[in-house]
């Protein structure tokens, strides 16, 4: 896929930005060309991966015919004399005479020969012989019921849950290939920055450094405490031997801040000095305007990413949900991440010729959005009640009762949406 040419270092406007929907597909495009490789591991350590094979039985399911419930299994047409019992685990005589029973268990295997399963509420039992009518419907389930040997049950690119791993387990797999989780790193920038206490005396609380790392694991990605660094001097050789250490281990480096052109931004000219090719460099879309997505080919050939968020705490997370999403979704070897939709509960304005990602509470029963309150760029008390973004598209405003795309907040690994 063509990348734009990085622009001379400063010029942060030196090409218009992407539209928010094209940013996203461009980002999810280079994710996938450059998959993770497979690996495999134990199911114990697959929750929150992703299928790097498709899911297959390596035997019918069931493999052999197993009760469904506590009763007897018997031939012919009674009364049945008990010959014996068979209990889950356990591999039964045939049953060759009839008029005879096993007593069985629900999950033992059905005996070759039984006719019928006679459930033991239904049943009566008198000096050795065993009397009922059973059901019409067979009380045990037959071999292949749930699928057949070699059967295909999930694709390749299906997201990893305790659901799967049982399905897995049942199928008789003990390790899957999975795609590796990718490795993460962030870096804080700006020397007005605290990293304990109260703000005071012009320098705020970096809310990043702690946050994104956060979001990242609930994307799927390893980010140890030493892969968050900062804040990083407001030096370019400073900027520069950060992001190239981080490289050096990382798929993806997030960087917060410096994506402008202000006197001590200097994300661009250090993305120059390391040969980055520009994916996206700014995206129509607001809050979040100054965000970016690079990309470098290390000398092993492997390619690395950085994402720019902006400094603004809510724009950076804007930044997270609309190029980090979608990248790491291709890295992983998923589908593009489809958007939910939900009916306006109350109007949203546009935001002229960019997209608006406005912070929403979603009311799941009816169906609803409604937009939280205190959303500046700066500000993360909305987004702490919030459950996602409602998408305003360019030139539009949201109207109540219109029906929106929904962004939603990532979920930690093996979660569902409810």
């Amino acid at each position: 896929m063509s990348t734009e040419t990085a622009p001379t270092a400063g010029r942060v406007d030196a090409l218009p930005p992407a539209g928010w929907e094209e940013a996203r597909s461009r980002v999810y495009a280079v994710g996938l060309a450059a998959a993770l490789p497979a690996v495999a591991r134990p199911l114990v350590d697959i929750d929150g991966s992703t299928l790097a094979e498709p899911l297959t039985t390596r035997t019918d399911l069931p493999a052999f015919p197993t009760s469904s419930v506590d009763g007897w299994a018997v031939r012919g047409d009674g009364p049945w004399r008990v010959v014996g019992r068979v209990l889950a685990g356990s591999t039964p005589a045939p049953l060759t005479e009839d008029d005879t029973t096993v007593e069985i268990a629900t999950g033992a295997m059905v005996p070759e020969g039984a006719t019928a399963v006679l459930r033991v509420e239904e049943s009566t039992s008198t000096d050795g012989l065993v009397s009922g009518v059973p059901r019409r419907t067979p009380e045990w389930r037959q071999p292949g019921e749930e699928a057949y040997a070699d059967e295909e049950l999930l694709p390749v690119g299906t997201p990893v849950d305790p659901a799967v791993i049982g399905l897995a387990a049942s199928c008789g797999h003990d390790t899957l290939r999975v795609r590796r989780a990718p490795r993460a790193a962030l870096l804080v920038f700006g020397d007005e920055l605290l990293t304990a206490g109260p703000p005071a005396a012009g320098r705020v609380r970096d809310a990043l450094g702690p946050a994104v790392p956060a979001w990242l694991r609930r994307y799927g990605c390893q980010v140890r405490p030493s892969d968050v660094v900062g804040p990083v001097a407001d030096t370019l050789p400073a900027h520069v031997a950060a992001l190239r250490s981080a490289l050096a281990d990382a798929d993806l480096v997030c960087t917060t801040g410096g994506t402008m052109n202000g006197p001590v931004d200097h994300l661009h000219p250090t993305l120059e000095a390391l040969g980055a090719d520009y994916v996206v460099n700014t995206v129509a879309v607001r809050p979040g305007f100054p965000m970016l997505l690079a990309r470098l080919t290390g000398e092993d050939g492997r390619v690395r990413f950085v994402a720019g968020l902006p400094g603004n705490p809510q724009s950076a997370i804007v930044a997270l949900v609309s190029l980090v999403a979608p990248l790491l979704a291709g890295l992983q070897g998923r589908s593009m991440p489809v958007l939910p939709q939900a009916t306006l509960a109350e109007a949203v304005p546009g935001r002229g010729d960019h997209t608006h990602l406005a912070l929403v509470r979603l009311d799941r029963a009816a169906g609803t959005a409604s937009p939280v309150r205190h959303v500046g760029s700066a500000m993360l008390r909305g987004l702490a009640g919030a459950d996602g973004f409602a998408v305003i598209r360019p030139g539009t405003s949201g109207e109540p009762g219109d029906r929106v795309p929904i962004v939603p907040l990532p979920l930690l690994p093996g979660e569902r949406a409810s």
